[in-house]
């Protein structure tokens, strides 16, 4: 009998389409839950853990009680057993107290369910002891130790417990500060490793950083945008700093991280989350402005959650303008834009070739998939 650990964060990611950047703290909670935010981390484990349905017979679950495990499992096939009890709502400790027991019963695999700040609890106690899969669910993911999506995180389980032909690779877990982060400023570090099984079709890659010598290209492509932008048309620039010059240009002063509003050049409001979007743009007409995530090639779903499946079936295909350098593009070596909102009708609305700007004037035709 194969035996597998779940840990699901239930506050993951909830911050995101509220545009909070996290939900670490109880202030940031609490005002995440003020402006509407729901749970999306049990949705998405559940879509995980449904893919191991097929290995039911031959397998025994490990979980939490509550939304931590529980209550995800029994929505599956599988056998399960509560090792952990919630006293209350769940936090760290919760996360930490848990691996340390599926470490003590030598669990074969652990799942998990949360964003960059889970993947460091787990590997303050594991390690590279366990082999480890997590499913995307927080706002910030930069870690290489995530699937690209939760079914590939549960497809990647499956197959790993199936016959455990895939190799291990040993992964950094990276996870950013997240008041800097509200403040626009992006602090990195290096906090562990987790041994993840490999197979590079289902994880996702490195987040890597807009190469410095694009500073010209990005500005070029911003004074293309602008040369264009039409009267009394909203337009909603999106984070990073490959669509920051926009603003700039403009003489106004971009949110880096965050989602900003504009009309006929002047700001409308900034660092602005999913239902303010759709409350200023209404019905009326409205164009995007945004940028994959380098290294990783994400269009939408990783760090963008502002911009969710509501926001983008208000918008047509030609109102996406997609801003991406030369060195940002070689950072995926071919690979397509990924698109995952949650909602496979918008996604598969989105994807198709797109024409990509690179600079003045300068573009190319490239493929954008949903997964």
């Amino acid at each position: 009998m194969k035996k597998l650990g779940i840990v699901v964060n239930p506050i993951a990611g909830m911050g995101g389409r509220v545009g909070l950047k996290g939900t670490d703290g109880e202030e940031v909670l609490s005002e995440a839950i003020k402006r509407g935010a729901k749970p999306e981390a049990p949705t998405k484990a559940v879509k995980a853990l449904k893919e191991l349905n097929p290995l039911k017979d031959e397998l025994k679950v490990y979980v939490a009680s509550d939304d931590m495990g529980e209550n995800l499992v029994k929505k599956t096939e599988l056998n399960y057993e509560v090792i952990h009890q919630i006293k209350h709502e769940s936090n760290a400790s919760d996360t930490i107290e848990l691996v340390e027991k599926l470490h003590d019963l030598e669990v074969d695999l652990i799942l998990f369910a949360g964003g960059d700040g889970t993947a460091r609890d787990i590997a303050s106690v594991t390690q590279l002891s366990i082999p480890t899969v997590g499913i995307p669910a927080g706002v910030k993911i930069h870690s290489p130790v995530y699937a690209v999506t939760p079914e590939h995180a549960g497809i990647l389980a499956l197959r790993y417990l199936k016959d455990k032909d895939l190799p291990l690779k040993d992964e950094e877990v990276i996870d950013i500060e997240e008041n800097a982060f509200r403040r626009d400023e992006i602090i990195t570090k290096v906090y562990g490793y987790l041994s993840v099984p490999y197979d590079e079709s289902h994880l996702q890659n490195l987040k890597s950083p807009t190469p410095q010598s694009d500073e010209a290209a990005r500005i070029s492509a911003a004074l293309d945008i602008i040369d264009r932008m039409e009267e009394d048309v909203y337009y909603i620039i999106g984070s990073g700093s490959t669509v920051a010059p926009v603003m700039l240009e403009l003489g106004l002063n971009p949110t880096l991280l965050g989602v900003d509003i504009i009309r006929n050049k002047q700001i409308v409001k900034k660092d602005v989350y999913e239902q303010e979007i759709l409350d200023i743009i209404g019905d009326q007409p409205a164009k995007l402005v945004v940028t994959p995530m380098g290294g990783q090639g994400y269009l939408f779903g990783r760090g963008n959650h502002q911009l969710s499946d509501k926001v983008l079936s208000k918008l047509d295909k030609e109102d996406i303008i997609i801003v991406a350098t030369p060195g940002k593009l070689n950072t995926l070596k071919g690979q397509p834009l990924l698109v995952y909102t949650g909602n496979r009708r918008v996604d598969e609305k989105l994807a198709g070739y797109h024409k990509v700007l690179l600079g003045y004037h300068n573009s190319r035709m490239y493929k954008v998939s949903a997964i």
